[in-house]
C-alpha cells in the first residue's frame, strides 16, 4: 500500500516511520531535508492508496476535501470540520451543544468589554486567540495587568493579526493536562493512549507558550480508563454534534483535558496528530495503524491499533531564539550518532540543507524531536536524553525535566 503524509515537520516524519515499519511504501510532501522519504510534489499530483494530512493549516484551508475531489481516500477531516481548530469560539459552542464539560467562556471583539468581562472570572485568566497561531495563541496568566495587555494586543491584531481579532476568554481550571488523540470514522472514534506535553519553553513550567518541547507516553497518573471516558464522554458526542450539521468528520481529534479536582474536563480539540505527542504515541504502535487508518477515512473503521508496552520519551531541541524569534541558517550536526544511540530515534523537524552542500541547518523553531523507548517512563527518558546530548546546534535550546519526577508520576 502507498500512503501519501502531508506536512513537512517532526509530526510527519513520525507518521511516515510508523507507516513504514507497517511496511507500506511511504511518501512525504513536502517533508524536509531530514526525512528520506521526501518530495517536493504536491499532493494534488501524487497518486496513493491513502493520504494523511498532518498541520492544521490545510485542513482548515479545505486541503481533504480538494483531495476528496479527486477521488482520493483522505485521513483528515474537511474544512467544515476543521473549524474545530480554525475557530476556538465555533468550538465551543459545539462542545456546548455536544454537553462535553469544558471551561466557561465568553467571545469578545471589543477590548473593554473583554477587559470588564476578567473581573468575573477569578483569579486565573484564560486569553485565546480564535484563530490559528501556530500553537502559540494562548496565554494563561494571574496578573490581571498581563492579562489586558493581551487583550490590546489580541485585538488589534498586533501579536496575532487576524487570527486574533476576536477572541475567547475562559474560567481559568487547574489541574495535570493531558492529551488524548483519537483516531475517528465519523461516528465512531477509537482513542490512542494518553500523553502529557510540555508547552513552556523553560524547566519547571518557566518562559513563554511554544508548540510543544516534549511529551511522554503512558501517563502514570492518568486516571484509569480515561481514554475511554473521553471517547464516550466528548468525542463521540463531539461528532454526533457535527453529524447534526451534517459535517462527516474523518480524522484525528485531539483533545486536550485538565484535569481538575472535579474530574477532566476539555480545554481544546485540534483536528490533527498533536506535535510533539505523536512523536511520543506512534512509536508505541506496535502493528495496526495504516489498517486503522485507511477504515476510517472510509468512513467505517474495523481494525485497531496494537499498542505496546514500552514507553516513550520525546525531547524537542529547538532553534537559538525560539519560539519569539528562532535563528534560521544555524549549523546542525549529530543526528547520526543520536540516531546510534541505544533505544532512541531522532524526527527532523525543522531543517533544510546549507545552501552549498548537504549539511544540515535549522529552518524553524523546533528543529528535532530526540525520541528514547524503554521498559519504564525512567529507561525511555535516559535514553532520550543520551541521545539529545549528541545533538549539537549552537545556542539551540532543549528542556531536561521532559518526563522527571514528580511530573511523570514516578
Amino acid at each position: 500500500m502507498k500512503v501519501c503524509i502531508v506536512g513537512g515537520g517532526g509530526r510527519e516524519h513520525a507518521l511516515a516511520a510508523a507507516c513504514a515499519r507497517e511496511r507500506a511504501d511511504v511518501v512525504v510532501t513536502p517533508g524536509n531535508a531530514g526525512i528520506p522519504w521526501s518530495t517536493l510534489i504536491p499532493p494534488e499530483g501524487l497518486a496513493a492508496d491513502l493520504f494523511i494530512i498532518g498541520p492544521e493549516r490545510p485542513l482548515v484551508d479545505g486541503l481533504a476535501d480538494r483531495l476528496r475531489a479527486q477521488g482520493k481516500l483522505v485521513f483528515g477531516p474537511g474544512a467544515d470540520g476543521a473549524r474545530l481548530e480554525g475557530s476556538k469560539a465555533w468550538m465551543k459552542e459545539i462542545v456546548k451543544i455536544a454537553g462535553v464539560d469544558t471551561a466557561r467562556y465568553a467571545t469578545f471583539t471589543d477590548p473593554m468589554k473583554a477587559k470588564k468581562a476578567l473581573g468575573t472570572i477569578g483569579d486565573l485568566f484564560v486569553i485565546k486567540t480564535d484563530g490559528l497561531a501556530d500553537g502559540k495563541g494562548v496565554l494563561v496568566t494571574s496578573d490581571r495587568a498581563e492579562a489586558e495587555d493581551a487583550v490590546d494586543r489580541y485585538l488589534d491584531g498586533s501579536a496575532f493579526g487576524s487570527a486574533g481579532r476576536r477572541l475567547v476568554i475562559e474560567e481559568g481550571l487547574t489541574g495535570p493536562e493531558l492529551s488524548v488523540l483519537a483516531i475517528c470514522d465519523g461516528k465512531t472514534a477509537v482513542a490512542l493512549p494518553a500523553a502529557r506535553d510540555y508547552k513552556r519553553l523553560g524547566d519547571g513550567n518557566t518562559g513563554p507558550n511554544t508548540g510543544g518541547m516534549g511529551t511522554y507516553s503512558p501517563v502514570p497518573d492518568a486516571p484509569k480508563g480515561i481514554e475511554d471516558l473521553v471517547i464516550e464522554k466528548m468525542v463521540e458526542p463531539t461528532l454526533a454534534a457535527l453529524r447534526r450539521r451534517g459535517i462527516d468528520y474523518r480524522g484525528v481529534l485531539y483533545a486536550g483535558l485538565m484535569l481538575t479536582p472535579e474530574g477532566p474536563k476539555l480545554l481544546e480539540y485540534n483536528v490533527r496528530f498533536g506535535d510533539p505527542e505523536a512523536q511520543a504515541v506512534l512509536p508505541r504502535i506496535e502493528q495496526g495503524l495504516v489498517d486503522t487508518l485507511r477504515s476510517a477515512a472510509r468512513g467505517r473503521m474495523d481494525t485497531r491499533p496494537v499498542i505496546g508496552s514500552d514507553s516513550v520519551v520525546c525531547v524537542v531541541v529547538a532553534a537559538p531564539g525560539y519560539p519569539t524569534a528562532p535563528q534560521m541558517g544555524v549549523p546542525v550536526t549529530g543526528i547520526e550518532a543520536a540516531q546510534a544511540t541505544p533505544n532512541a530515534c531522532v524526527f527532523a523537524a525543522g531543517v533544510k540543507h546549507a545552501p552549498n552542500d548537504t549539511s544540515l541547518v535549522t529552518a524553524g523553531g523546533r528543529v528535532v524531536n530526540v525520541c528514547g523507548n524503554g521498559p519504564t517512563l525512567d529507561a525511555a527518558r535516559t535514553a532520550a536524553y543520551a541521545a539529545a546530548t549528541e545533538i549539537a546546534i549552537p545556542e539551540g535550546i532543549y528542556r531536561t525535566d521532559i518526563a522527571a519526577p514528580p511530573a511523570a508520576g514516578l
